[in-house]
């Protein structure tokens, strides 16, 4: 029987891998969703709504997810240079915060527009701001380079997942795949 490198022992917690991949799954929901609602003059409302409920589900997890590793920290890397350490690390956190920041981003354009952010048609989140179309469409415009730049980073994080899995193979992905 073969022994398993020993990163496969240092996985995430389940709940830790859980709040990762549900908030992945997330992303890449409301990222098409966004570039779909740009593409499409007069969008469907609906569409707009579920945008913005899976922004404001993003927040919420997000903020689990922050609280959650800064009490538990993430399991040791072993046997992985210090650049690739480096890397990750800068790339996650670096996620952490445009994932706080692009929600945050269009809720504060929404309610500048003089919009509800609406969740799920569950309850509403009224406008708390004077409407200001102009101060609206400038924060929408970082709201949208706030996310291109969630997607690009997204991507560089499952290409280095790849990286780890198919060319490294040293166990890095699968600290965070189910039931490890």
């Amino acid at each position: 029987m073969s022994v398993a490198p020993e990163s496969y022992q240092h996985s995430y917690s389940g709940f830790a891998r859980s709040l990762h991949w549900i908030v992945a799954l997330l992303v890449l929901t409301i990222i098409p969703v966004g570039l779909v609602m740009g593409q499409i003059e007069n969008a469907p409302f609906n569409l707009y709504n579920f945008h913005k409920s899976l922004g404001v589900s993003i927040l919420v997890l997000m903020t689990v997810r922050l609280i959650y590793r800064l009490l538990h920290g993430a399991p040791p890397e072993t046997n992985i240079p210090a650049f690739y350490r480096f890397a990750g690390a800068a790339t996650h956190w670096a996620l952490y915060v445009l994932l706080f920041l692009t929600p945050i981003s269009g809720a504060i354009a929404n309610m500048y527009y003089g919009a509800a952010t609406p969740f799920f048609g569950l309850f509403e989140i009224q406008p708390f701001v004077e409407k200001n179309e102009d101060l609206s469409n400038f924060i929408f415009a970082r709201h949208k380079l706030l996310g291109f730049a969630v997607g690009a980073l997204a991507i560089m994080h499952i290409g280095a997942a790849l990286f780890h899995y198919f060319i490294r193979k040293d166990g890095v992905l699968q600290r965070m795949l189910p039931g490890a």
